[in-house]
């Protein structure tokens, strides 16, 4: 038994309209179309589906049972092609983001906010535990975005520029730095260093500043959470280094003394990493503007 689409709309419209010329008039066919395609259904079927001899036309048993199976159907159909036909327009879609930078939330979190207000039909959400498979991900199709400052050379993935940004070394007040007008790799030795719980070829004080000078901390502490970090510095427990727009606030405690990394200061971009068949979707391109302006607002403040 073959059943289409189209049986299962006859059947809801012959019934919703009591006749077969006004159901005829509702699915835009001809009225013989209409009773050939039914005697082909009942032929399928073989059972009747209506009750021929009463006025208005009336669904037999087996009809009934047809048309409620249109009517578990065919709302699900519709549905899908109303979300196929905004994923054409653009207006729903997915945006499953991957973050390679632990202080990320910082500023990511109030840009998810606005474009949420934005784009409610699309679904937003941040995978975890992908921070060092991020890009084997995004490939995959497993998310759909990438905040890194690493861009790599990938076949159909776009490394979009999103704002520099940087890092800069901070300490307890009254550490021997407090008098130095910034931080050399020298500084770090016989230090505690308070990190992210990531590789060290994903921390800029490293990849930037100790592992070409040779330089090793005396410990490195390992922290999850930024707020604990700048506690721990604050205690004399160890100094660290965090992006610039984390510190806007800390730097004028009292409790803490910031300062440049090298006499030239340190700089690093960060990007956001999306496949190239996505750059023309408009959330994504949306995502990416907001991004950048929140960045801004946070390095100015």
């Amino acid at each position: 038994m073959h059943i289409e689409l189209r049986h299962l709309r006859t059947v809801r419209a012959i019934d919703q309209a009591g006749g077969l010329a006004r159901a005829a008039d509702m699915l835009n066919i001809t009225q013989s179309a209409l009773s050939h395609q039914i005697k082909g259904l009942e032929e399928q079927t073989g059972v009747e589906l209506f009750v021929r001899r009463s006025k208005p036309l009336r669904l037999s048993a087996a009809g009934e049972r047809f048309l409620r199976a249109a009517e578990r159907v065919l709302p699900e159909i519709d549905a899908l092609a109303a979300e196929f036909e905004t994923l054409r327009e653009g207006s729903a879609g997915r945006l499953h983001i991957a973050i390679e930078c632990h202080a990320c939330f910082e500023w990511l979190l109030p840009v998810l906010e606005q474009f949420r207000r934005a784009w409610p039909d699309v679904d937003v959400d941040i995978r975890p535990g992908l921070a060092f498979t991020a890009l084997d991900a995004l490939e995959r199709e497993s998310v759909d975005l990438v905040i890194s400052s690493d861009p790599e050379d990938v076949a159909g993935i776009t490394f979009a520029p999103l704002f520099d940004y940087s890092p800069v070394f901070i300490a307890a007040a009254g550490h021997p730095a407090a008098e130095k007008p910034y931080v050399e790799h020298e500084d770090f030795r016989g230090e505690t260093l308070l990190t992210y719980p990531v590789d060290r070829s994903r921390l800029d004080v490293f990849t930037m500043l100790l592992e070409p000078h040779g330089v090793e901390p005396a410990a490195i502490r390992r922290v999850e959470l930024t707020e604990m970090i700048l506690l721990l510095v604050a205690s004399g427990r160890g100094v660290a280094v965090l992006p610039d727009w984390v510190l806007r606030e800390v730097k004028y405690h009292s409790d803490y003394i910031t300062r440049p990394i090298t006499v030239k200061g340190l700089t690093r971009r960060m990007f956001a990493a999306m496949r190239e068949d996505d750059m023309a979707k408009p959330y994504m391109a949306h995502v990416v503007r907001l991004a950048r302006t929140e960045a801004v607002k946070l390095q100015r403040a």
